[in-house]
């Protein structure tokens, strides 16, 4: 990631508690064997990773977990339009 997010829409990302999402893997390194190795362990047609103790595989659970992401409110849809 280049840049956090723009001041233009952090009120609306910190309302929907979502800001902390946005602002993942900002200043984070990553490990480009890591990364290199679980794309080679991806299977697509089943959605997992094939490691060597077994099959891995990611839920939305998991993903909630990891990022703290707060499931108990409304649910947020809508569309966005941008100049871009």
């Amino acid at each position: 990631m280049s840049s956090p997010p723009s001041s233009l829409i952090e009120n609306y990302l910190r309302e929907a508690s979502f800001w902390h999402v946005a602002n993942i893997g900002w200043g984070c390194k990553l490990d480009p064997k890591l990364i290199s190795t679980l794309i080679e362990r991806w299977r697509p047609k089943t959605h997992t990773f094939h490691l060597p103790y077994g099959k891995c595989i990611i839920t939305l659970e998991d993903v909630q977990l990891q990022l703290g992401l707060a499931v108990d409110g409304s649910v947020l849809t809508g569309s966005v339009q941008s100049a871009d």
